[in-house]
């Protein structure tokens, strides 16, 4: 969005921050280019949201912070600088937006945030669960996240919430792993019987007014609309839906997000950058939106 690159926390609201790592990938690779991706398509968006009438730097003060450093290949050393560069963020009270990478990064993201919020609400689109005990006999990837984060304490499983699961599963009670662990469960199929307004609903009472971290997979969204991710999958929300589900979502208590997966290798026209852009300006307008409530709440 031409945001000044700044390493700052100091006066600002929210910071846009890349984490460029794949070392969690199980199938294809080069979620590490998503950060970059997301930047360059991000020169599109302007500065004001017509759906929430909203115009979020009336409102906000906010930065490009750059990228988080990882090492590449080696996960756990990855989490380690992850955690370590973005505390200082989280702790000056600067609501991050997170691009990835591939979803292993949200787990050090939680663990930060954690830190200083304690246990969050989670809302987390995505076609899988992640909720795996481990890949290939590892326990840190891209499909295990959710299952270490409610291992550590890292949520508030009652109040979080998973939505657009699909696709063929690895044994018919692979659906049962999550809800055995607390999350309420909507599948894709699901919400083609509820509906985008019914679903919405179902959200904001599963979270109430408990702080809340969004966690965005790109494969939420179909591949005829998101073609550029590491594990697609068929039959998955319009971009037009899910523009929707995440406006719908603007009075919840947010204190972290991310936007996660996008492949640029399998991108050639960019669609999937630019709705992960426009996912990222939906965010900042949803801090804009509470905080011009908060404002209007105070006179």
């Amino acid at each position: 969005m031409r945001l000044p690159h700044k390493q700052t926390t100091e006066n600002i609201d929210f910071a846009i921050i890349g984490v460029p790592s794949d070392a969690g990938a199980s199938y294809r690779t080069g979620q590490r280019e998503g950060p970059a991706a997301i930047r360059k398509v991000s020169a599109l968006l302007r500065h004001h949201n017509p759906v929430l009438n909203i115009s979020p730097f009336d409102y906000l003060s906010g930065v490009d912070y750059g990228d988080l450093p990882v090492v590449p290949g080696y996960i756990e050393d990855s989490y380690k600088r992850i955690e370590e560069s973005l505390f200082p963020i989280i702790d000056a009270g600067i609501i991050p937006i997170l691009l990835g990478g591939d979803h292993a990064i949200t787990l050090p993201e939680l663990r930060t945030i954690t830190k200083k919020h304690g246990p969050v609400a989670l809302i987390h689109f995505d076609a899988h669960s992640d909720t795996s005990d481990e890949y290939f006999g590892r326990p840190y990837n891209h499909g295990t996240p959710f299952a270490r984060a409610i291992e550590e304490k890292l949520l508030l499983v009652d109040q979080s919430i998973q939505v657009g699961l699909r696709g063929s599963i690895f044994s018919k009670n692979h659906l049962e792993i999550p809800k055995a662990m607390g999350f309420d469960v909507v599948t894709m199929e699901e919400i083609n019987k509820i509906g985008i307004d019914k679903l919405i609903q179902r959200m904001i009472r599963r979270v109430g007014d408990t702080k809340v971290f969004l966690s965005f997979d790109i494969d939420f969204v179909d591949p005829a609309f998101a073609p550029g991710t590491g594990t697609p999958e068929v039959g998955g929300a319009t971009s037009k839906e899910t523009m929707k589900l995440v406006r719908g979502l603007k009075d919840l208590n947010f204190i972290g997000f991310d936007v996660v997966e996008v492949l640029p290798a399998f991108d050639p026209s960019e669609i999937t950058a630019l709705l992960a852009a426009n996912i990222a300006f939906e965010f900042i307008s949803i801090i804009a939106y509470n905080r011009s409530k908060q404002s209007k709440e105070e006179k």
